[in-house]
């Protein structure tokens, strides 16, 4: 599968180098506003063509698919035009904070004929599925509680995360991992969300803490920020023991501990085994990994957390 890189986002070295690990996909042509900045990126990262615009990019017929990573506010316009153009689309996490925008880009994608899927690299890391299956062969027996943090500290104003327009703010940029996180345990959507916020740069929310309810009576709560020290952690209680993940959103140390033992999951690029997924998934090989409900889910959940923190009341979803 042929890649197009929508805009020179840091976070294209991390893509550019699952390419490289797998003959499922070939970054081919990069776009961005600014002439001069794609072709030095290309050049930094050996991709054949720059263009000079988005719409260069969208309209490059040796392009098969576009990985979007613009900020969180263009997710769902820019992917809905690169749909239109006749391209599948990696979306970077979170696609939307409104379930209404995450329904109607897979819309057009089924219009289009072509696949949407949102970029959570996590998921597709072997530590997350050897989670799900000691889950699944009730390790720690039926579940009670789930734990999850991500955090670190962000001082520059500048930062197109601190930026309402953008739709920044630390949950859709740490605490959606979290989410994503405590969905996957509870293998269901939050039955009540109730969220706080203490809000800075120009208005967004620069810490949050949630508490989530799910079905049998199984409480969730989650805390995210960018104004503390550098932590992440995943925590699973069960009837009968517990689980934990010390690095779960990055896999760099892919350990689970299962009641203190640790059990070593194999190191794996998890952007290496995204694309093979998205091209599984685009050639009908198989369903994607994180398809259309999961976006939805996490876009209903993302969009009530807001309206609870707005209104300071659970929100029933």
């Amino acid at each position: 599968m042929r890649w197009g890189l929508l805009s020179t986002a840091r976070i294209n070295t991390a893509l550019v180098g699952g390419a490289r690990a797998t003959d499922e996909a070939e970054i081919v042509a990069v776009g961005s506003r600014d002439g001069e900045r794609a072709r030095a990126h290309a050049e930094e990262h050996g991709i054949a063509r720059a263009h000079d615009s988005y719409e260069a990019l969208l309209a490059d017929p040796g392009v098969d698919a576009i990985y979007n990573p613009l900020p969180n506010g263009l997710h769902v316009e820019w992917s809905i035009r690169a749909l239109e153009a006749g391209k599948h689309v990696l979306c970077e996490k979170p696609l939307s904070r409104r379930a209404a925008d995450v329904e109607r880009a897979f819309a057009v994608a089924d219009t289009a004929g072509k696949l949407l899927a949102e970029a959570f690299m996590w998921r597709h890391h072997p530590q997350s599925l050897k989670l799900r299956e000691l889950l699944d062969a009730g390790a720690v027996g039926e579940l009670r509680a789930i734990r999850s943090s991500f955090s670190f500290s962000l001082d520059d104003p500048t930062d197109v995360r601190l930026q309402a327009s953008l739709d920044g703010g630390a949950l859709m940029d740490l605490g959606c991992y979290c989410l994503s996180g405590v969905r996957l345990v509870a293998g269901a959507e939050p039955e009540s969300v109730l969220g706080e916020q203490v809000t800075g740069g120009d208005g967004v929310d620069v810490a949050f803490a949630a508490t989530l309810r799910f079905p049998d009576d199984v409480l969730a709560v989650f805390d995210c920020g960018f104004r503390g020290p550098r932590q992440h952690a995943l925590e699973v209680a069960g009837a009968t023991g517990t689980l934990r993940l010390a690095d779960p959103w990055h896999g760099r140390e892919p350990v689970i501990e299962l009641d203190g033992e640790r059990i070593e999951c194999e190191r794996a690029d998890p952007y290496r085994l995204e694309l093979e997924d998205f091209a599984a998934a685009a050639s009908g090989t198989r369903a994607p990994r994180l398809g259309r409900e999961d976006a939805l889910g996490q876009a209903r959940a993302i969009e009530a957390l807001y309206q609870s923190a707005s209104d300071r009341r659970a929100v029933w979803l």
